[in-house]
């Protein structure tokens, strides 16, 4: 899941980690089958998107034609089911080692394309603060890719 922001800030135990002035805020759920490749290939598409108002306020300019920078957080609960009772089952998300794997590979690959890339801290528990420019915000699958 993306959103578009003004500004955005990620906290752990009340000290700002991550930090972007206008952006997109990367809500990154890795899933089980996930590769190093849908990674990139995720990203790829988000720094491409055409969701930033170009002259006219027509969404026509990606965050690499305005410049903008990235905040990647890292979020499990995307691939929660809730299809059976009340609780989350999480069963669909990959496991730790190969999500931080994949999610420090996302960074990296966003910081490569020349994009101001800032994170998240990797299964803490994280207060997100941000400003929805619009509001947009976006729901992004490899499955659509």
């Amino acid at each position: 899941m993306i959103q578009r922001v003004s500004r955005a800030h990620v906290s752990v135990e009340g000290k700002v980690v991550g930090s972007i002035g206008e952006g997109i805020v990367t809500f990154l759920g890795v899933g089980a089958k996930d590769s190093l490749s849908d990674a990139e290939k995720i990203i790829a598409k988000i720094l491409r998107l055409r969701i930033f108002p170009d002259e006219t306020g027509k969404m026509n300019k990606s965050l690499l034609d305005i410049g903008g920078a990235h905040l990647i957080v890292s979020q499990f609960t995307l691939y929660a089911d809730l299809s059976k009772g009340n609780r989350p089952s999480f069963v669909g998300a990959a496991n730790l080692i190969d999500a931080r794997h994949l999610y420090e590979r996302a960074l990296e690959f966003s910081a490569a394309q020349g994009v101001e890339t800032r994170a998240g801290v990797f299964q803490a528990d994280m207060q997100v603060d941000l400003t929805n420019a619009g509001p947009a915000t976006f729901v992004l699958d490899l499955e659509g890719l």
